[in-house]
């Protein structure tokens, strides 16, 4: 069973973000696992599972990868705020985040898609994420297409990059005896810099469980 929360709820919870995330990495697979939930453009909740490729605690955003015109990148461009969730089933935390969204630099996802294997570029590349399928071997047929013309150099295609999730407002839940659980909330106000934002000062407050 992990200690409760702070007494005196720290200032800052990027901090202690990072800690926990650094913590989950250390032991658990698939640490950096998170839930993504956007809004579509008719109001609908959609939520799926998206891989953490970056933390910024200073400047205060997280980072995901994705086809810019998949299901998820046109919830983006409708309504640009998103919601996360990581959950450690094995330290019984939680941390849910949640604020505007602006898509991450160019020069940010060619260094990522840089980093992935060939194969994994060539998927990237081929598969029009989210859009109708004839079959399994109409995909595997497209990913040996992109495989065999662009070699291991697959070039970034320009839909497919990163998106930043500013951390707006904070939740973090630590779990306790007799479901007894520790529960607090951040929040803070952002204004828009130079095509991100930059944060007030935290407000943090208790949570019943």
């Amino acid at each position: 069973m992990e200690p409760p929360l702070p007494e005196f709820l720290p200032d800052d919870p990027l901090p202690l973000v990072q800690t926990w995330l650094a913590e989950a990495s250390a032991a658990a697979r698939n640490a950096t696992a998170m839930t993504l939930a956007t809004v579509t453009a008719d109001g609908r909740p959609a939520a799926r599972m998206v891989i953490c490729r970056g933390f910024d605690a200073r400047a205060g955003w997280l980072v995901f990868y994705t086809d810019r015109e998949s299901d998820k990148g046109a919830d983006l461009r409708a309504h640009p705020r998103a919601a996360l969730v990581f959950h450690w089933d094995a330290f019984e935390r939680q941390v849910r985040i949640d604020g505007p969204v602006t898509t991450a630099p160019d020069a940010d996802s060619d260094r990522y898609w840089a980093t992935r294997p060939p194969e994994a570029r060539a998927a990237a590349a081929a598969s029009r994420q989210s859009r109708p399928l004839a079959s399994r071997a109409e995909l595997l047929a497209r990913v040996a297409e992109e495989a065999e013309r662009e070699g291991e150099e697959a070039a970034r295609p320009p839909r497919w990059g990163g998106y930043r999730v500013w951390a707006e407002r904070v939740e973090l839940w630590v779990g306790q005896p007799a479901r007894v659980h520790d529960r607090a909330r951040w929040s803070r106000e952002l204004t828009p810099v130079g095509g991100g934002y930059a944060g007030g000062p935290w407000r943090a407050t208790r949570l019943m469980p």
